[in-house]
């Protein structure tokens, strides 16, 4: 495919736009965003105005994406597709809807959930307005948990029915260099139609998608590292960087990348009004139990998502995480930042939400060189 052709990006679910920042930095342009919850739209138009990136040529769309279905939105649709194309350039959708329903601790309503329909909404909107190309991503739930599994190919399958090829992978974003454990599933799909014959399976309509391109370690390589376990909790400590860990792996490596304590965001954290006492009670890196987690400076994280009363301590200080500590968690770039007003509630639960950014930038690369590659 001509280099010169342009990859443009229509995002679902946007929330703050972690996800959109990796592919804008991977140099795809944004021209489309839908976000129904209006705290996280302002969120994503502040950060954008922050970091200096363009706004969406299209707009930002703060309602239900199933008005994109019908009607005059489903009108509207179509009409900004076929602007967006004018000049030769091929178009994606990218987004991952809400997901409790499907997630391990949440209440595994699955499809027939407020949140699990919006999957089957969002595969409706691929399937009704083909795009070009198209990227979905969800928890490893929907892909692990045998009934949740079971729609998942489903939509997997109506995909390929209608003409794309397809392939997924249970990413880890460790794999991306994130300093976090966190399980996503990724699946990208690309028009039959534009692919080389050699760039898919006939049979199967599976690509052969470079997942591995821009993975910087192997889950392997990981697990074999000693990290440290349990430490005393010790207010203001100081300790080196134990021999044969993974440096840039670490919570404290990212919090000097970050530079986290002059962060605009670095004293924006929940004061407990009562309880102070007990966090005190934790050593440094005992993360294993239900509510109460404090993260090892030279360790990776727990998967960054803070509901369910699950509350990220500080490694050496006496309160939980900020959100500037909790942004660099998700290898955000030190510019991104949320607006003043923001509540906190609204602030942890936008990050914690968002696909980290090294993954959602390491994939969209990957997505770039095959479509570069591999379409006619």
């Amino acid at each position: 495919m001509d280099q010169t052709r342009k990859l443009k990006i229509f995002s679902f679910f946007s929330g703050c736009g972690i996800l959109d920042l990796g592919f804008e930095n991977a140099d795809y342009d944004i021209e489309l965003v839908n976000e129904f919850y209006k705290p996280f739209m302002e969120a994503y138009q502040y950060s954008r105005i922050q970091m200096g990136i363009r706004g969406p040529a299209f707009g930002f769309h703060n309602n239900d994406v199933n008005i994109f279905l019908k009607g005059k939105g489903k009108n509207q649709m179509k009409a900004m597709l076929k602007g967006a194309r004018e000049d030769g350039s091929l178009v994606g959708f990218i987004g991952g809807p809400p997901c409790p329903d499907f997630s391990i601790a949440g209440k595994q309503k699955g499809k027939d959930g407020d949140n699990g329909k919006l999957t089957l909404s969002y595969f409706n909107l691929i399937i009704q307005h083909k795009p070009d190309f198209f990227l979905f991503e969800n928890v490893k739930g929907l892909w692990k948990t045998a009934r949740h599994r079971a729609f998942y190919d489903e939509m997997r399958a109506l995909a390929q029915s209608k003409g794309y090829c397809i392939s997924d992978r249970l990413v880890n974003s460790l794999e991306f260099g994130v300093p976090q454990e966190r399980e996503r599933i990724i699946m990208v799909g690309v028009k039959k139609a534009l692919l080389k014959k050699e760039a898919y399976t006939n049979t199967s309509l599976l690509m052969d998608f470079p997942w591995m391109e821009n993975m910087k370690y192997s889950l392997e390589e990981i697990k074999a590292v000693p990290w440290p376990d349990m430490d005393p909790f010790i207010e203001g400590s100081r300790t080196p960087c134990p021999e044969g860990v993974i440096k840039d792996l670490t919570v404290e490596y990212w919090f000097e990348k970050n530079d986290v304590e002059h962060h605009p965001d670095a004293n924006r954290f929940f004061t407990p009004k009562a309880g102070l006492s007990k966090m005190l009670e934790f050593p440094e890196g005992d993360s294993n139990k239900k509510s109460y987690k404090r993260i090892h400076r030279w360790r990776y994280s727990p998967t960054v998502a803070y509901g369910n009363n699950e509350v990220h301590l500080h490694p050496y200080k006496a309160r939980r995480l900020s959100v500037a500590e909790s942004m660099s968690l998700q290898s955000l770039p030190k510019e991104f930042r949320l607006p003043p007003n923001m509540t906190l509630t609204d602030c942890f639960k936008t990050i914690g939400n968002g696909v980290p950014y090294l993954m959602a930038n390491g994939v969209a690369k990957s997505m770039r060189k095959f479509i570069y590659e591999s379409v006619k």
